[in-house]
């Protein structure tokens, strides 16, 4: 674990934006999770611990944001370190705030083409996001406090044939952040699943935006306005949760032959 700003730094229970005192987010160079930081307005004695395999962006992003920074090495896809990366994160007390922002994207025609780079897509945006947040969410429990936000997409609706592999791990991801809600209710921690629509940023740079796109900064809005309040499920843009529904209705023949 390394500092990278170092201000006194005071403890307190979270409760609405702006009062959480130590947040994790892992996938430290997110757009989107630097965007959901930004957005909660942090105060100044606040602890964000960034985890990732980037130390240098990791460190910069640090820098931008308020309070006392430190850096996790962290690998979605290095299901076995988990723990040891959970225990450093909460051997300086109770976290408030868990941030699942870790993930990649590739084009359908690329893991056609790569079976093995597909692999490694589902172990990184599935897998590694359970052995993670399972960690996370049992350190919670002892605690009896604090909010899980996993990332994850109008893809999980329904996978299309134009990214059915990254379709297909994020509604793993979805089921398994409402089965984990469930399984936490009544302990005192929160879980809230995020569903964004197409997101123009970094990760998808060179693709063509999809009907209604935003943006990493709207979605970090929508994520803290969602904390504030008692929602389980946030969609970005709002009115994706009704094409979303319309979309489970489309006949299978009719499907198939959507090119996005």
């Amino acid at each position: 674990m390394r500092d990278v700003t170092s201000p006194p730094r005071a403890r307190g229970r979270p409760g609405r934006t702006g009062t959480y005192r130590r947040v994790l987010l892992f996938g430290g160079t997110s757009e989107i999770g630097q965007q959901i930081l930004a957005a909660l307005r942090l105060p100044p004695d606040a602890e964000v611990l960034l985890a990732g395999r980037d130390e240098p962006r990791m460190a910069a992003a640090g820098r931008a944001l308020p309070g006392r920074v430190r850096t996790l090495r962290y690998d979605a896809a290095a299901v076995g370190t988990h723990p040891a990366v959970l225990d450093q994160a909460f051997a300086s007390g109770p976290v408030d705030l868990v941030i699942s922002a870790a993930g990649v994207l590739a084009t359908q025609d690329v893991l056609d083409d790569d079976p093995a780079r597909a692999g490694l897509l589902v172990e990184t945006n599935f897998t590694g996001q359970v052995t993670t947040l399972l960690a996370a969410a049992a350190r919670l429990r002892a605690q009896g406090q604090g909010t899980i936000v996993v990332l994850s997409s109008v893809a999980a609706v329904r996978p299309r044939r134009a990214n059915f592999v990254y379709g297909s791990a994020k509604a793993g991801l979805d089921a398994f952040a409402r089965g984990l809600a469930d399984s936490l209710h009544g302990s005192g921690v929160r879980v809230l699943l995020v569903r964004p629509g197409f997101v123009i940023g970094r990760m998808t740079q060179g693709m063509a935006p999809a009907p209604l796109a935003t943006t990493p900064a709207a979605v970090g809005r929508a994520v803290a306005a969602a904390l504030a309040g008692r929602a389980a499920v946030v969609w970005v843009p709002p009115h994706l949760g009704v094409l979303a529904t319309a979309l489970r209705l489309v006949p299978r023949p009719l499907w198939r032959r959507l090119r996005r």
